[in-house]
């Protein structure tokens, strides 16, 4: 986000926090001195209704962008914030799934159904890596692997950083991370109790998982949350970089962005068989998989023994990282979203407006919902020829719906929403359409009840005076007639319609 920020303003909604003793909904908004990224965390009362927070977390969105300009590009991580804010207008909706959220550990119920909702609305998803998308790629016209990259300038500080430790020193080797449902705390601790002359350090904040199952160690340290401008100095005195995930659901489908990152700060990595890091980093010699157990002890002790035998094998690691950069995926990602927004594809799901005009109440007649062939057409005439006053009111900024057509930049007439067709079983028609043979409107639809004769006979009207053509028109077997001209008739009404 803080590169799409250097070239567009980026607002950043966080999940709410619930505030105690707050009497309003409220947001607090920061812009990040460094990023130029904005902000915004909602904040709601502890106290209330929870029911309630979907309404309220919409009425705090339309308060703050209506002070924004429009249209937006709609970025999702999570399909639980669409609820309150599928209403707003977007050139492009964005679903960036970075992991499996209904695999994990208190997924909500409603998330099965709101993924496939966005989904429906998305012009594109984006996946955290190539497991992840080929359990999407089926469910969308436009998927797109993005697999974890590297900031690999900001974690080679660590390389600078560390000092070489005496052969006798007690290695060190560490994770930083959530610590959830996806570590395995037995593995920890299996490894500290088989090793106690090593120290191992857990750097992140602990979520999901109580204290007491966090298993506790002489030489096993729980060190807490950093920031990310101190995870190179963190690594720095590591001897070894670890990633003990546990096997299971919500671990199947992750691209830990670990990898590359232990990788850039010179450390050599030890894994569990996670998919993607196998995909990934398999065939190098600095990363190390193994399954829980004596096996994964034993590669620790050779990714301890290969960091201190010099820095050779680092050439192949480098060799790797040379291809991958957040400004490579930046510019892959908005190349994605430019065309998406030219496809025009995308058709507004809901407008709702964020303020009203001030000024004394209207009075309608009536109120007709959905612009679309038929609302328009029954608002025209009650306005027209029954004298009421009309409210057509329709989700999208126009009449017409799917039909909707406009002039593009370059004064091209064209469909926003793409061909459509209008069926209909009435047989007289008042359409905007190419004109008929006698000058009259006629709609491509209706070729079934306007039919006319190609043939010399040129007959024309509701009901051609020449059998062949009103025939082929409702779809029946001509009768007894010359084959070629039977033949004749037909193929020139037929490029006649098209």
């Amino acid at each position: 986000m803080s590169r799409f920020a250097a070239q567009s303003r980026v607002l950043f909604w966080e999940e709410p926090c619930l505030v105690e003793k707050l009497a309003e909904p409220d947001l607090h908004i920061d812009v990040c001195a460094a990023s130029g990224v904005t902000v915004i965390t909602p904040q709601l009362p502890a106290d209330g209704a929870r029911e309630q927070d979907g309404e309220n977390l919409k009425g705090l969105l339309d308060l703050f962008l209506a002070g924004e300009s429009g249209p937006f590009v709609r970025w999702y991580y999570t399909p639980m914030m669409l609820p309150f804010s599928e209403h707003v207008m977007a050139d492009c909706i964005v679903y960036d799934c970075m992991d499996e959220l209904a695999n994990f550990r208190g997924a909500p119920p409603e998330l099965l159904p709101l993924e496939q909702r966005l989904l429906s609305q998305a012009d594109l998803v984006f996946t955290g890596g190539y497991s992840l998308y080929e359990a999407k790629k089926d469910r969308h016209g436009h998927v797109y692997p993005f697999p974890s990259s590297v900031d690999a300038a900001h974690f080679a500080q660590a390389r600078s950083a560390r000092t070489q430790p005496a052969q006798d020193a007690r290695p060190r080797l560490g994770f930083y991370g959530v610590v959830d449902e996806r570590m395995d705390v037995e593995l920890l601790a299996a490894l500290a109790d088989a090793r106690p002359g090593w120290d191992l350090e857990i750097v992140g904040p602990v979520v999901k998982i109580g204290e007491a199952d966090l298993p506790r160690r002489p030489n096993l340290h729980f060190l807490g949350g950093r920031s990310y401008d101190d995870l190179p100095g963190c690594v720095a005195g590591w001897d070894v970089a670890l990633m003990p995930f546990a096997i299971n659901d919500a671990t199947r489908f992750i691209s830990p962005t670990k990898t590359p990152e232990y990788l850039a700060a010179g450390k050599p990595v030890v894994s569990t068989p996670i998919a993607d890091v196998i995909r990934h980093y398999g065939g190098i010699g600095a990363v190390r998989i193994a399954e829980r157990g004596e096996a994964f002890i034993r590669a620790c002790d050779a990714a301890l023994a290969l960091s201190r035998s010099g820095g050779d094998w680092l050439a192949e690691a480098d060799k790797v990282l040379a291809g991958m950069s957040w400004d490579k995926s930046f510019q892959q990602m908005s190349r994605l979203i430019r065309e998406a927004i030219s496809r025009g594809a995308h058709a507004h799901p809901i407008v709702s407006p964020t303020s009203w005009k001030d000024g004394p109440p209207r009075r309608y007649d009536v109120m007709v919902v959905g612009a679309g062939f038929a609302g328009a057409v029954m608002a025209e005439r009650l306005a027209a020829d029954g004298g009421r006053k009309v409210l057509l009111v329709d989700r999208r900024p126009h009449v017409g719906g799917n039909a909707y057509d406009e002039l593009d930049d370059a004064g091209v007439l064209i469909h926003r929403y793409g061909p459509h067709i209008f069926h209909t079983n009435r047989r007289r028609y008042s359409t905007i359409s190419p004109a008929s043979p006698n000058g009259g409107p006629m709609n491509i639809a209706c070729w079934r009840r306007w039919t006319t004769c190609w043939c010399r006979c040129r007959s024309t009207g509701p009901r051609s005076t020449c059998s062949t053509a009103w025939t082929w028109g409702r779809r029946r077997r001509p009768p007894p007639s010359s084959p070629r001209r039977r033949s004749r008739c037909r193929s020139s009404a037929r490029r006649r319609m098209w």
